[in-house]
């Protein structure tokens, strides 16, 4: 099930048991006296392959397609979903939400702006390269990190790809459209030297086709920079610990900034007064300097979107400017409740979820400093390359994350590898602590998944380098 332009999507009704007609019918006789809510048909198609061991491990091809219909009513939700695309079926989900209306009436919010915009290619990733070199390209990543180093033990590559068609019907009968392209290349390995063996890993990915995946100096990159990671790994000594100076690198490392700060940012958790952010807006949250925007406008990042799961044009949202709190991450209920626009924040993991705000790609503006000079400012102190997990307290703020790879850093030099490193601060209070900011904003390489309410999205993270002044370490040195 496949298109190439957004109007091409007549086959949720051609190809379906839906009749136009009465699909529209269903949608206003739903929606009616709410105050919000839409139809939201999709359609994904979906692929897996998994190398280990020198041999193909899994490969996996799946298709589905469903809808979920939803009705606002105040700060009432009704939502009812089925993967039977069907006027029988969707007639019952219109029985099931219009039940929240119970006497009340509402007034239909203003519908989402519409857009041409393309900020990703529409085609299929899972057409025009044949299985057999799918599986070789994996065989390929694995005799390459093989061949580059003896101390390579185990050597795993997965490639994932998918194909998602989007259709949101509101009441009136207006309908907006996308197509969604994602895919992802991951390399992990496992090197030995003598008993002690150390992991490294490295992966990318995009909304757009396999194309640049299957490019040598892509991939063997990729190789090269999870076997430098492993190599530093086997070097490391134990991490100290107690209250230090912390460089964090550019990239992925704003992982910790989505995490300890963007979620506290979303519109739902302010409502609520439940973020550690809430009731802050035009008030000093950070230090000067720091300006932290979510942008899900960019082209072919994961986090992007054209539009959201409500039908909202993704946009460049400032969340922070020079310290000062300007906004949150809105969808369209707690934008209407909070008397503030949405953002096309409004996501959703699949026709089985309801909309809630969530993250784009969200990132912190470069400063004027120099890499070089930020860390040969530290006498004594941490950096921080790498995140692997962390966890997040939003109400409080306060997280504990791990380092992937990390270093002393002594005298303005970095000096030994260290294991074991966890950062343990209060987000809202770790943006006051950053007193130098580089001039280096890096992506992360495309392989962010953000989770929140049982719901898993693609997402982006970024960030240049950061000083931050007395962050907590904990260690495992004795």
């Amino acid at each position: 099930m496949t298109a190439t332009d957004p109007a091409d999507l007549n086959f949720f009704f051609t190809d379906t048991e839906l009749d136009e007609s009465s699909t529209l019918k269903i949608v206003d006789d739903s929606l009616s006296g709410m105050d919000d809510g839409e139809l939201y048909l999709e359609a994904v198609t979906a692929e897996s392959f998994t190398f280990d061991d020198g041999r193909l491990k899994a490969a996996t091809y799946e298709s589905n397609q469903g809808f979920g219909l939803r009705s606002v009513l105040g700060e009432s939700t009704g939502y009812a979903h089925a993967s039977e695309l069907s006027t029988s079926a969707l007639r019952r989900a219109g029985d099931t939400v219009s039940a929240i209306r119970t006497g009340q009436s509402g007034t239909m919010a203003v519908a989402p702006p519409r857009t041409n915009r393309k900020i990703y290619t529409e085609a299929d990733p899972l057409g025009g390269i044949a299985f057999d070199a799918k599986v070789r390209l994996l065989s390929d990543i694995d005799a390459y990190a093989r061949s580059r180093d003896d101390r390579v033990q185990q050597v795993s590559a997965s490639l994932m790809g998918s194909w998602k068609a989007v259709e949101i019907i509101r009441a009136g009968g207006e309908r907006l459209r996308d197509i969604r392209p994602l895919v992802r290349l991951n390399v992990s390995v496992v090197m030995a030297d003598g008993e002690r063996m150390e992991v490294g890993y490295e992966g990318t990915g995009g909304r757009e086709g396999y194309g640049l995946l299957f490019d040598q100096d892509h991939w063997q990159g990729q190789v090269e920079e999870a076997i430098r990671q492993a190599e530093v790994n086997l070097r490391s000594v134990d991490a100290p610990a107690g209250e230090m100076t912390v460089v964090l690198g550019p990239g992925w490392p704003g992982v910790l900034l989505h995490e300890a700060v963007g979620h506290g940012l979303e519109g739902d958790f302010n409502r609520k007064k439940t973020s550690a952010f809430s009731g802050l807006m035009g008030q000093r949250v950070a230090a000067p300097g720091v300006t932290v925007v979510d942008d899900g406008t960019l082209d072919d990042r994961r986090g992007s979107l054209t539009i959201d799961d409500e039908g909202t044009p993704t946009e460049r949202t400032v969340l922070i400017e020079d310290g000062i709190l300007k906004g949150y991450m809105q969808d369209r209920l707690n934008a209407r409740l909070m008397n503030m626009a949405p953002t096309g924040n409004g996501r959703r993991q699949s026709f089985e979820h309801s909309p809630m705000p969530r993250m784009t790609n969200t990132f912190m503006l470069a400063g004027d400093k120099d890499p070089a000079d930020i860390l040969a400012s530290v006498d004594d102190g941490l950096y921080a390359v790498n995140f692997g997990g962390g966890q997040v307290d939003i109400t409080s703020g306060k997280f504990v994350f791990s380092c992937t790879e990390a270093y002393r850093v002594r005298g303005g030099k970095i000096e030994e590898p260290v294991k074991g490193a966890t950062l343990i601060g209060n987000g809202p209070d770790v943006l006051t602590k950053v007193s130098m900011i580089g001039n280096d904003l890096k992506l992360d390489r495309g392989v962010g998944t953000c989770g929140k309410g049982g719901q898993q999205v693609p997402a982006g993270v970024g960030q240049p380098t950061l000083r931050v002044d007395g962050l907590t370490v904990g260690g495992t040195a004795s």
